[in-house]
């Protein structure tokens, strides 16, 4: 039996805002800030377990964005790019990190970095489907 189902057009999810993608780097940047000597860690675990938590939720957010953007097989170098990225990050949101500020830190710079290389991907690919 055939079914006639009406999907959205890739890139588009209904009644869906677009991502924050601006708040994301600036959460990303918490960690990542380029003045900062890499071995400066944030003041305490609480903080380093606050951007943890808000930036997995960012990218549980983001990932269904990207994906819709993509709209099944890719079809280009940026696509692929992008799919290949989003493993990436599946990959790290099933880690839990290691005991202690050090380890936690580390780790939430690994996911501080793979939120902005999403957050790339996302702007790219938004740019390429106007």
């Amino acid at each position: 039996m055939a079914t006639n189902t009406i999907h959205p057009p890739a890139g588009k999810a209904p009644d869906q805002p677009p991502p924050d993608i601006e708040t994301m780097r600036e959460t990303a940047d918490r960690l990542l800030d380029p003045d900062a000597a890499s071995d400066i860690l944030p003041p305490t675990v609480a903080e380093v377990d606050t951007l943890t938590r808000t930036m997995r939720g960012q990218l549980e957010l983001l990932i269904p964005d990207i994906k819709r953007l993509v709209g099944g097989r890719p079809k280009n170098i940026a696509q692929y790019c992008a799919l290949a990225c989003v493993g990436e990050a599946r990959r790290k949101l099933s880690i839990e990190p290691g005991p202690g500020l050090d380890a936690g830190t580390a780790f939430a710079r690994r996911l501080a970095r793979v939120l902005n290389a999403l957050c790339d991907h996302y702007e790219r690919l938004s740019e390429a489907a106007s």
